[in-house]
C-alpha cells in the first residue's frame, strides 16, 4: 500500500468514526439498485434493527407507520427524483413495535449528466420534539377553551355566543332550517345580591346555569351566558312551538331547583323571563336586528310581570 492510498484510508476511518459518533444516523443509497449502501450503527440502537437488516429501500419504507408510509415515501421518492435535497418527517417502527419520531435529512448525489447517483444524509430522533410540539398544541387547545368559557358558570361565554350564533345563521340560510333562539333573564336578581350577598349570588348564578343545561338535549344546542344574569340559548332546526315548549322547560326545571328568593315579586324563589324567536333567515335578514327582537320580548316578559314567556304569539 502505497503512503497516499494509506493516508486515504485513515482519512476514511476518521471520518467514519465521527460520523459513528454522532447522534444522527447517516446513511447512503445507491439509486439504481434502490440498495443501503451504507447506515451507521447508531441506527440499531434507536430502533433495534441491526445494521444488516437495511437492504433496500424496501426495508426503509415497511418501517414507516402505515398512517404515514405513502405520503413520505411519494414526497421522498418526488423530490430525489428532481434531484432536490429535503426533509420528512415521520415516524418509524421499532423492533419492540413501538414508534419513533424521525426527521430524515436528504442530499441528491448527482452524476455529471445531471442523473442521480445516490442519496445520502442523516436520521434524527425529534421524538422529544414532537412530544413537546403536541404538548404545545394541547395547551394552545386549553387555553382557547378556556377564552370561550365563563371563568363562573363554566358554560360557554358571550364570546363563543357570537361564533355559534353566526355560524348556525348562516348554516339555516343555507338550508332554509328555522332557528330559535330563547333569552332567559333571572328576576329580581339585584334584590337576590342586595339580600344574600354577591358570594350566594354568584352560587345562584351556577345553579340557574346548571339547571339549564338540563334542558339542553341535542348536541347542537347550544348554552352560554349572554352577561350578567341573562343566559341564551340557541336551537337550530327548531320551529317556534318546539322553542316555545323548551322555554316552558326551562321555567320548570328552575322550578324543581327552588331557589329561594325571599325579596323577589315573581315568586318565592328564583325565576326565569324568557323571550323566543325563530326565523328562517333570508339573505336580506340581518342576525343582530333579530337578536334584537328577541331581547325585546325579553323586555316585555318582565313588563308582564317577570316569570314569563313572550314569543311571536304572545
Amino acid at each position: 500500500m502505497s503512503d497516499t492510498e494509506a493516508k486515504l484510508e485513515d482519512e476514511s476511518m476518521v471520518y467514519k468514526t465521527l460520523l459513528e459518533s454522532t447522534k444522527a444516523i447517516p446513511w447512503r443509497i445507491h439509486w439504481d439498485s434502490a440498495t443501503f449502501s451504507y447506515i451507521g450503527p447508531q441506527i440499531e440502537a434507536l430502533l433495534g434493527w441491526e445494521p444488516a437488516s437495511w437492504a433496500s429501500v424496501q426495508d426503509w419504507a415497511d418501517r414507516i407507520h402505515p398512517e404515514d408510509r405513502e405520503w413520505a415515501v411519494n414526497f421522498c421518492v418526488a423530490q430525489s427524483q428532481a434531484g432536490v435535497d429535503h426533509e420528512a418527517d415521520y415516524r418509524a417502527l421499532c423492533k419492540d413495535g413501538s414508534y419513533v419520531w424521525i426527521r430524515d435529512v436528504v442530499h441528491v448525489v448527482r452524476r455529471e449528466d445531471g442523473s442521480v447517483e445516490a442519496l445520502v444524509g442523516f436520521m434524527f430522533d425529534i421524538s422529544e420534539r414532537k412530544r413537546t410540539e403536541q404538548r404545545l398544541i394541547e395547551l394552545q387547545r386549553e387555553l382557547e377553551a378556556l377564552s370561550f368559557k365563563d371563568g363562573l358558570t363554566d358554560i360557554a361565554n358571550r364570546r363563543r355566543f357570537d361564533a355559534v350564533f353566526d355560524e348556525d345563521w348562516d348554516a339555516a340560510r343555507r338550508s332554509g332550517q328555522p332557528l330559535s333562539l330563547l333569552m332567559l333573564d333571572i328576576d329580581y336578581f339585584k334584590q337576590y345580591n342586595d339580600h344574600y350577598g354577591h358570594v350566594q349570588g354568584d352560587y345562584c348564578l351556577k345553579m340557574v346555569a346548571k339547571a339549564l343545561e338540563k334542558a339542553v338535549r341535542r348536541t347542537h344546542d347550544f348554552l352560554a351566558r349572554f352577561g350578567g344574569e341573562e343566559f341564551v340559548l340557541v336551537l337550530p332546526e327548531t320551529d317556534a312551538a318546539a322553542a316555545r315548549r323548551v322555554a316552558v322547560r326551562c321555567q320548570e326545571l328552575m322550578a324543581q331547583e327552588w331557589i329561594p328568593h325571599e325579596r323577589s315579586m315573581a315568586g318565592k324563589a328564583i325565576t326565569l323571563s324568557i323571550g323566543v324567536g325563530t326565523v328562517v333567515p333570508m339573505p336580506s335578514d340581518d342576525r343582530l336586528a333579530f337578536l334584537e327582537l328577541v331581547d325585546r320580548r325579553l323586555y316585555q316578559a318582565k313588563q308582564r310581570g317577570r316569570n314569563t314567556v313572550v314569543s311571536a304569539d304572545g
